[in-house]
């Protein structure tokens, strides 16, 4: 049985993070406590399974759909997020494999906009629930593929950044498990 909870009104965009948050792979988050170091390439597939768990437990809370502070995403609108995220970073991650080796060149992707488009707030706990375990499955399984060897190959995000598979894997580990933070998860 489902649950139904009543559709907020449009509480309106949330304030936009304009932060560059490749510095997570070169020293440890201070809010969240992530540390780059700690994630070996071989483990990104067993953190985001375990981290899909997490944020399913979050989707049953009671008040998923409040917004903490004007602004501030409701923990219903960070699971879209990380469930848009995840599905990012899987086809980016397949998007580098499938470049041989050669530097995959990674379309912007602006997850504010999206979060609008999609009317995150607007969204179903118990969709979301079983849309994030699909992408966390899916994302799970595309960072298990790698070989060694591919864990060195390049992409570049839109704005310049560079990643490989294994500093993709990373910054994405950081954003699953800083977003748990958020909504102490």
């Amino acid at each position: 049985m489902s649950d139904v909870r009543a559709q907020p009104s449009d509480p309106g965009p949330a304030t936009p993070d304009t932060a560059d948050w490749t510095w997570v792979l070169t020293r440890p988050c201070p809010d969240c406590g992530f540390a780059p170091e700690d994630v070996r390439p071989d483990g990104v597939s067993e953190i985001l399974i375990d981290a899909g768990r997490r944020w399913a437990a979050v989707l049953d809370r009671d008040d998923v759909q409040v917004r903490p502070a004007p602004g501030v995403w409701s923990p219903l609108e960070y699971a879209c997020h990380v469930r848009d995220v995840c599905d990012v970073m899987r086809g980016r991650v397949e998007q580098i494999l499938a470049g041989g080796g050669e530097t995959a060149q990674f379309a912007n992707w602006d997850q504010d906009a999206t979060a609008q488009e999609k009317a995150y707030w607007r969204a179903d706990p118990a969709e979301v629930r079983r849309e994030l375990e699909v992408a966390f499955a899916a994302a799970a399984a595309a960072f298990a593929r790698p070989t060694r060897e591919q864990w060195s190959w390049p992409g570049l995000r839109s704005n310049g950044s560079p990643f490989t598979v294994e500093t993709l894997g990373r910054y994405f580990v950081h954003d699953i498990l800083h977003h748990l933070w958020d909504v102490r998860g």
